[in-house]
């Protein structure tokens, strides 16, 4: 663990792995220590950010000490999302990987999935897991408007899309599960460290 000041009012915690930086993230939030409001986790790291008065030499000496979980999910079986494989890039996606049709979906549904992280836009989790066969470009001209629920994947990330938004994504499908649902509490159905699994749905 390495504790690194990141502006005045915040600690940046490079952990060196994705599963270590969920571990902290979930131990941070679970102690709530005081002068403490906010914990961004990224894929290894964990940005600490601190009321402006708080002492942030006191808070980097007692970050290595922190009791931190086994494991961040406590145990909690994977979220299932649905997914229709009717994607308009899945035929380009087969053809870009050297597959079948079927055998990305295939591939695409039997991996386990981790959130990493959430960006972009309120609710997308970038999924780690995806198997390497699948690991394709983003799209040279991204699309201006990608329905809301569109499974896809980019590199070595796997997500859907929560909202109708702009993208470069490759699709693969599309879900029904709501993944951003501001009654919700919380409102995103993801966050960092929860395991996903994607399951085929066939046509209605």
């Amino acid at each position: 663990m390495r504790v690194l000041r990141a502006g005045d009012t915040a600690l940046l915690v490079e952990t060196g792995d994705l599963a270590a930086a969920h571990r902290l993230n979930a131990a941070l939030r679970e102690a709530a220590w005081p002068g403490v409001v906010d914990v961004v986790p990224g894929e290894q790291t964990v940005l600490v950010v601190a009321d402006p008065a708080a002492d942030l030499d006191r808070l980097a000496a007692r970050l290595p000490d922190l009791p931190v979980p086994a494991d961040a999910e406590g145990g909690a079986e994977p979220v299932e999302i649905p997914v229709l494989y009717d994607g308009e890039d899945l035929d380009e996606v087969a053809r870009l990987t050297g597959l079948s049709r079927d055998e990305v979906v295939r591939r695409h549904a039997s991996a386990a999935y981790t959130v990493a992280y959430l960006g972009f836009s309120p609710g997308f989790g970038y999924l780690t897991g995806l198997d390497p066969a699948l690991h394709v470009a983003r799209r040279e001209s991204p699309r201006t408007a990608v329905p809301a629920g569109s499974v896809a994947i980019a590199g070595p990330y796997a997500a859907v899309y929560p909202s109708r938004s702009p993208g470069g994504w490759r699709l693969l499908g599309r879900s029904r599960a709501p993944l951003w649902d501001v009654t919700r509490e919380p409102p995103s159905l993801l966050r960092p460290g929860t395991r996903v699994r994607f399951v085929p749905e066939e046509p209605s």
